[in-house]
């Protein structure tokens, strides 16, 4: 038998953890925790709208570099998800329609790079 796995959270590296928080809060996405732990260790983990899967942002959490971290988001509707980010005042570019989804990209205050897909076999993200 095989065990699952379920991916839960994925560092990103980011410069100023207060304003990287507010940008993710205001994409709408769940603060569960913003814990110090010392003067070397803030825990901030923030969970995107109906996601299984958080982020981890602070001091002491990653050697990787801001602005290095990718990742992929499945949506319902990369055309809505577009809409959400240009309310929130989050600079994207168009929709990129491709055969395997259709996408919306984006990046945090340090360029960290998102893209979101919406997948017409998988309706709800």
């Amino acid at each position: 038998m095989t065990a699952t796995w379920k991916i839960e959270l994925i560092p990103v590296p980011v410069t100023d953890v207060d304003r990287a928080k507010a940008f993710y809060e205001r994409l709408g996405f769940n603060v569960d925790h913003d814990h110090k732990v010392n003067d070397n260790l803030r825990f901030v983990q923030l969970t995107p709208p109906g996601s299984a899967c958080s982020i981890v942002i602070g001091d002491g959490i990653t050697e990787k570099a801001p602005g290095t971290q990718e990742i992929q988001v499945v949506v319902p509707d990369a055309e809505a998800a577009r809409t959400q980010l240009l309310d929130a005042g989050i600079k994207t570019g168009d929709v990129d329609v491709q055969p395997w989804g259709t996408f919306v990209y984006f990046q945090d205050p340090d360029g960290n790079s998102w893209s979101l897909q919406a997948i017409e076999t998988r309706p709800n993200g």
